[in-house]
């Protein structure tokens, strides 16, 4: 029995794992519940346990560096279209996508995921260049935040740090036109209508998209210290059968009829409604239900200077299981 430990924020679809109803096996698990904030800056600097929640972001950067200490499974705890995560003033100059040419976007980190993935559909979905906007980094809600991984960014493109201001009180000045975030702006959370998202119907919107392109945007995967690894190579799949399985229950709750198992009204229709859009598994971890949207992601951050050289899908994840988790 290999003693490991976990850090993920508080999913339904890792909850059986975390709590010991699923159970990898050969791995005694101590799992520790902690934000996604908290779990990136600290394993990000400092590693402190084996396995560990994962900025998709970080790891490809860190892998077209040759930072080759962590190794991923194709396991995804969270999954969020990027529409919605654009956001504006009501009153400001800003109503459709191309109005952001030769204006000022804010983002908490040139490298967050989220970030990727919207500049990516930017690009590729409306004809904006990266060197179309003047790009300012700074916090969301709080002033201080700073890139976690080194940049390549191309040529031409501009980005400015301002450590000093939030990008919510920034966007309500003026002094932005548009945010980029993952964490909305507390501005939306406490509902001042001075602040709406670009894309207000984004379901609609997101839906469509992803009919389109079948990019189903991954935020997150999980990382095992790769020296871990090459001490227990049969971990990886170990794991990923595990957080299969527990994806898999919750799954099946989200969907009962007879019993509603989330305070969420209609909740087994909206998982019906997922189900049609995406498939039976409407939440799919491996490679091959996921290649469209891993490719998409990894030319999204080589064109955009978060991976300083091309990274292909093969160096993703451990080769000596890839084929396993082709699932």
């Amino acid at each position: 029995m290999v003693a490991l430990t976990l850090a993920i924020s508080d999913y339904d679809h890792a909850r059986d794992l975390i709590d010991g109803r699923v159970r990898a096996d050969g791995i005694e698990l101590t799992a520790l519940t902690l934000s996604i904030e908290e779990i990136f800056y600290r394993f990000t600097r400092y590693r402190e346990w084996d396995v560990s929640e994962m900025s998709m972001g970080k790891y490809v950067a860190l892998l077209s560096q040759d930072d080759r200490s962590l190794t991923a499974i194709p396991v995804f705890p969270s999954r969020v279209f990027r529409h919605s995560s654009i956001y504006v003033r009501r009153d400001g100059p800003v109503r459709r996508p191309e109005d952001l040419k030769g204006r000022r976007v804010g983002l908490p980190e040139w490298a967050q995921t989220a970030a990727v993935y919207s500049r990516g559909l930017l690009m590729h979905e409306h004809g904006l260049r990266l060197q179309d906007i003047e790009w300012i980094q700074a916090g969301v809600n709080q002033a201080g935040r700073i890139e976690k991984v080194a940049l390549k960014l191309p040529a031409g493109v501009t980005l400015t740090p301002n450590p000093g201001k939030t990008l919510n009180d920034m966007l309500l000045a003026g002094e932005l036109d548009a945010v980029l975030t993952a964490h909305p702006p507390q501005a939306v959370k406490s509902g001042d209508p001075r602040m709406v998202r670009l894309f207000e119907d984004y379901r609609v919107v997101e839906e469509a998209y992803y009919r389109r392109t079948g990019i189903f945007p991954i935020m997150h995967c999980i990382a095992i210290k790769s020296d871990v690894l090459a001490r227990h190579p049969w971990i990886a799949l170990n794991l990923f059968k595990a957080f299969e399985e527990a994806k898999r229950l919750s799954q099946a709750r989200a969907s009962e009829v007879t019993a509603t198992r989330f305070p969420i009204a209609w909740i087994y229709d909206t998982a019906r409604q997922a189900a049609d859009l995406f498939g039976a598994d409407f939440f799919p971890y491996g490679i091959e239900p996921n290649r469209t949207t891993l490719e998409a992601f990894l030319a999204y951050a080589h064109e955009q200077g978060v991976c300083h050289r091309p990274v292909k899908l093969d160096e993703l994840f451990p080769a000596t299981v890839a084929s396993s988790f082709k699932v």
